[in-house]
This record gives C-alpha cells, structure tokens and sequence, in this order.
C-alpha cells in the first residue's frame, strides 16, 4: 500500500504552524501506531519497520516541528517537549482515535513518556527505542557538538559521507539505506548547495537543557506510565546506559528489555532482526 503525505494545522504561544505526517496501511484500520523520530531526523526514518507493520496497523509518522517537511518555530524557545506533546495531541485528535500504540526514538520515546505517564493517557502500548528516564551527560555534550553547526555541502555524496560520520552509531547499512538516511534530512537550496531540513534554532534549547554535562533524570514520568512497555537498547550506546536500562525493566512500568547488538544510539529499525521484537511486542 502507498504512502500517504498529510499535515495537520498546530498551535504554539507564538501562532499556528503545521505539523506534516506520512502514514501508511489501511486509513480505515482503527489499530493506529505512531511512530516519532530523534532530535535531528525526520519521519522518513521508518519507511521501512512501517511497511513491514501496514498490514496489521495504521501507521503514522510526523516530522516533530522544526523538521522535515513541518514548519519551523516563530519562537526557538519553544523547541520543547510541551510543544512536542501539544502538537502530538493535536495529530491524535485528526486521527480519531480513542487509543494508540507509539514506538518513540530517543526524542520521540521522549514525547512519549511524557504523554504515557498522564491520567486517561490515549497511549495504550509503548516502545521506547534507546531512551529512557536517565539521559548521559556525556551523550547530550557528544550531540551538541554538531547540532546547529550542520555544513552545507556541494553534493548528496558529501552530505551522505557527513550523515555516515555523525550517526556511525546507527550501525551498518547497505548503500541504499545510508542514501534513504540522508535524502530524507536534506534539502537542494536555491544555490545549488545542499543542506539539512531541521531548524538550527533548535540548538538553542537543546544546549539549555544540556548545560553542564550532568545527566538529565526524568523518573517520576516514567514511574508514572502503566501501560505495557518494551525498551530496545543499542548495546554500545552512550545516551542510555546498561543500567539505566536495567532500572527501568524493574521499576515503573517494568519494560521489557531487549539489548541491539553491534548498535549505539539508536537502533534505526532498518532490517528483519529489529523489526521482529517490535512486532512481536505490538501484534501480541
């Protein structure tokens, strides 16, 4: 079944903005899975887990504000998990759905907890992917290094060789899926230069949150979710440790743990190995 482009119109304290979404499967199907990407990436990122879930979901795949085809924020202050959530909640309201599933890549899981853990929470089954209430300081410094920094480059092959080098935590890909990693992130600018499609101005909340390199905790949000959970960790990551990890498969929610070898942050969800646990957790 063809991808389907929609956008939705979102408010912010400094005006309305949309919000655009792809979504695949049967529009009619009333079993509905969001899918939220990471800090600098775009919906595109899960072209391939959502074909492999059309037949049993509606799957539905924002660009988070800010990025991808969705409209930048007036105010950059505003690139914050309030935003994310509002802007969330107004995506389920044009779904019309009482409930959904919602599988979440470190910001995206993010947006998730913090939606998760509210009373009447419309999220009945969650999949976090390499995030959780303990975010690594050491991570966070590594991350604001380059964001708001992106190079402009004179061709896709060096815009793809930039994307290998900054998310070599991804782990290994085929030719092809590097390429779908990077298209997807950028843009052809009127110059001729090709350049990313996330707001730079992101970068100025993200290094308020990140100031100092002390590790963020969130526990009380995720000691608040109730329903089902299942954590996927990249085996080597640097944004969620082993024992953050652990913690969270004995406490809250009691995720179910599920370690990604030969992967940092994040597990990408690109092939057969990763997609399985996650149909399994969701399809049960």
């Amino acid at each position: 079944m063809a991808m389907r482009e929609g956008k939705v119109k979102c408010l912010s304290a400094a005006g309305f903005h949309h919000m655009a979404y792809v979504e695949w499967g049967d529009a009619a199907n009333p079993k509905v899975l969001v899918c939220v990407h990471g800090l600098t990436r775009c919906s595109r990122d899960f072209d391939f887990l959502a074909q492999a879930l059309a037949d049993d979901y509606r799957v539905v795949c924002p660009d988070v504000v800010g990025r991808g085809r969705s409209d930048w924020l007036r105010n950059k202050s505003l690139y914050a998990v309030p935003q994310y959530c509002a802007d969330m909640t107004t995506l389920l309201a044009r779904l019309n759905v009482d409930s959904v599933h919602w599988l979440g890549t470190s910001m995206g899981g993010l947006i998730g907890m913090a939606l998760a853990c509210q009373p009447e929470s419309p999220i009945t089954r969650l999949v976090l992917n390499d995030v959780g209430p303990v975010i690594a300081g050491a991570s966070l410094t590594r991350i604001g290094e380059f964001l708001g920094h992106a190079p402009r480059f004179d061709s896709i092959e060096q815009a793809e060789a930039f994307v290998r080098f900054v998310s070599a935590t991804f782990g290994s890909f085929s030719d092809a899926q590097w390429r779908h990693l990077t298209v997807h992130v950028t843009r052809t600018a009127a110059d001729g230069k090709v350049e990313f499609v996330y707001d730079p101005g992101i970068a100025q909340s993200f290094r308020e949150d990140a100031s100092g390199g002390k590790d963020i905790e969130l526990w009380p949000l995720y000691d608040a979710i109730a329903c089902p959970t299942l954590l996927l960790r990249g085996a080597t990551s640097d944004l969620l440790t082993h024992e953050a990890a652990l913690q969270m498969s004995q406490r809250g929610p009691r995720a179910k743990l599920i370690e990604v070898p030969g992967v940092g942050h994040a597990p990408m969800l690109m092939d057969a190995a990763q997609v399985a646990p996650v149909r399994e957790f969701l399809v049960a």
